[in-house]
């Protein structure tokens, strides 16, 4: 299995950015890249993000940005909402949301990582989708391998 990468971007710049990971480019600091998990993994994170933050029921589902990459999607603005929240959302007596969020992704079926390199990506992700700005029009973006 490849690696997915999510970044926040203008719809132009995802393009020419799914163009250059179709070529094989290398990662960016400003990108997050993810050995040994999919799109569905994503989509996972998505649920469970929207249910700790009690958005749950929300549309999560990824979706094709363009024909012009199979490989480039895009996050639902439900979903930014749900996983930047993680970074702020307090709740009683459930402790670190954001913690809690990422055990539950680590314990997925055939997960490559464990809970506390889970955390770090559920951080890095979070604080891309806080990064998100309507009025800049950029958006979160996954691409697959």
């Amino acid at each position: 299995m490849g690696f997915t990468e999510i970044f926040v971007s203008t719809h132009d710049g995802a393009l020419k950015r799914a163009k250059a990971l179709d070529g094989g480019v290398s990662a960016t600091d400003d990108a997050l890249r993810i050995p040994g998990i999919s799109d569905f993994e994503i989509e996972q994170l998505g649920d469970l993000a929207g249910a700790a933050v009690h958005a749950a029921g929300a549309d999560y589902e990824l979706a094709m940005v363009d024909v012009a990459s199979d490989s480039l999607l895009g996050v639902p603005p439900a979903m930014v909402r749900a996983l930047a929240e993680l970074l702020t959302y307090e709740s009683e007596g459930e402790g670190d949301v954001l913690e809690h969020v990422a055990e539950q992704w680590a314990a997925e079926d055939d997960m490559p990582f464990g809970s506390d390199e889970a955390r770090g990506y559920v951080q890095r992700i979070a604080e891309l989708a806080s990064g998100v700005d309507e009025n800049d029009r950029t958006g979160l973006y996954v691409w697959a391998s």
